[in-house]
């Protein structure tokens, strides 16, 4: 588990979400520029879903948290398999994996020159062997993204809670930053000496990001406030409603800071915002976020986890879901099971648009690029829009005979920036229209669950918008 120390509070205090888009925001930032995403913050928001693995001592221990005590000989892992990793991870549907090559207890699973708490010190593979690079060689074969966790947080290490400790940190992030091929997030916590007797580090977040930003500047940065992605909150899966990708980077969290206006930073961003931080739902698919075999019967089903996918990537978020191997070095066998029926009912579901083939129609539009027929293109890159920039406006589906669907799919075309703040979903069900779903934002992705219902004709209704709505998905879903 990954504890914020300066959010505890705030983030506990979850009252926040479905406010209203029409005052929640008083008193924040008045309008500015625009915030957009960066073309990898946008490869990434479209992604989707991510793939945690949290492995170490803690998995030998049966711990949560080590304290840096434990002897390197523990760590020996008889069948390990990241290619068993990799295939479940892409079987399930996820892009990229991202492992903890150092939790807290500062074992590091590669055999790091600046610590004897590593992998050289075990009898894994008589101390020849290397995590990270397995790990990273099988994410790369099966054709996943490669993420990196590596705590600030370091029970450990001597230095730690001096101004040495970040030249210790920056090195051993430079070994992972130029041994491993290219990576695609850089993953960090906001875990800092916690405990009655802990010692509190000043960390070089500025140093550390530059160190990334040279040796890897094709990855993005995860960490409570970002710089490229921002947590959402929680550590449940649940992301805000709304949800604004933007935020103001004023009020993002930094050390001593916590209440409901940080809590609101993180969980629904801020409209005004700007600077572009998606928000990322970290979760783990059993109680814990090391494996335990007391958990082995209570990994969650694929009805929760396609649950967990709408409270995240069905609220403009990615979705980031643990799943720890064994002491064997192997996922297992439920975890592995879970992931594939995950995969597949999320295939079953959103295989089939019932909407592809429709007539649309709009109150308006911004010229025919900019049709309504747009919606149903499946190009991400093309949309509809009113012209003359206005804020509101209605795009409508003729299905050409009476559909019956329970999912809604909509979709911003966010490379131009988050507009959408309400919404109204309906059905022409024969004789009148019926409202399905009202909301607030959308941004890349908004998965409304509505009544199973039959209609020959929906339309979507914006109500709200801060500029110009682009709006570039509406489809229907039966599951």
């Amino acid at each position: 588990m990954h504890r914020r120390t300066f959010l505890r509070a705030g983030a506990a205090a979850l009252g926040l979400s479905a406010l209203d888009a029409s005052s929640a925001w008083a008193g924040w930032l008045g309008a500015g520029a625009r915030a957009v995403p960066s073309p990898r913050q946008l490869a990434w928001q479209r992604a989707g879903l991510g793939l945690f693995v949290h492995f170490g001592v803690n998995t030998f221990t049966d711990r949560e948290w080590g304290d840096g005590t434990e002897d390197p000989r523990i760590f020996n892992p008889t069948r390990l398999d990241a290619r068993q990793w990799a295939r479940a991870a892409r079987a399930g549907g996820f892009r990229t994996m991202i492992l903890t090559a150092k939790h807290h207890d500062g074992f590091c699973l590669w055999p790091s020159r600046y610590t004897g708490h590593s992998v050289k010190n075990s009898p894994w593979k008589n101390g020849q062997g290397d995590v990270v690079r397995e790990f990273t060689e099988a994410a790369h074969a099966e054709g996943l993204g490669v993420g990196l966790y590596l705590s600030p947080w370091d029970r450990h290490e001597p230095s730690y809670g001096t101004p040495a400790y970040n030249d210790h940190y920056v090195a051993q992030l430079t070994e992972l930053l130029t041994g491993y091929g290219p990576l695609t997030e850089i993953w960090f916590d906001g875990a800092n000496g916690e405990g009655p007797n802990g010692k509190h580090q000043e960390y070089d977040w500025p140093r550390f990001h530059r160190t990334i930003r040279a040796l890897q500047p094709g990855a993005l940065i995860f960490s409570d406030a970002g710089p490229d992605i921002r947590w959402i909150g929680n550590e449940k899966g649940i992301a805000g409603d709304p949800d604004w990708c933007a935020v103001d980077p004023t009020v993002v969290p930094r050390p001593g800071m916590s209440g409901p206006e940080v809590t609101r930073s993180l969980q629904h961003g801020n409209p005004h915002g700007t600077v572009w931080r998606p928000g990322e739902a970290d979760v783990s698919i059993r109680p814990g976020w090391f494996w335990h075999a007391d958990q082995d019967d209570e990994v969650r089903s694929a009805d929760d986890l396609l649950g967990l996918y709408f409270s995240s990537v069905g609220r403009n978020a990615n979705l980031l879901l643990n799943v720890p191997p064994t002491t064997e070095g192997l996922f297992h066998p439920t975890d592995v099971e879970r992931l594939a029926e995950f995969g597949e009912r999320r295939r079953r579901l959103f295989s089939a648009d019932l909407a592809s083939a429709a007539r649309a129609s709009a109150s308006a539009s911004d010229g025919r690029a900019r049709g309504p027929q747009r919606v149903v293109d499946g190009d991400p890159d093309s949309y509809w829009s009113p012209p003359g920039g206005a804020t509101t406006g209605w795009v409508e589906l003729d299905l050409g005979r009476p559909v019956t669907f329970d999912v809604v799919s909509l979709r911003e075309a966010i490379a131009h920036g988050q507009s959408v703040e309400g919404y109204t979903v309906q059905g022409w069900t024969g004789s009148r229209w019926a409202t399905l779903s009202r909301g607030t934002t959308i941004g890349n992705h908004k998965l409304d669950r509505v009544p199973p219902t039959t209609a020959s004709r929906v339309r979507l209704s914006v109500e709200s918008s801060l500029g110009t709505p682009r709006i570039t998905g509406l489809a229907l879903h039966e599951g």
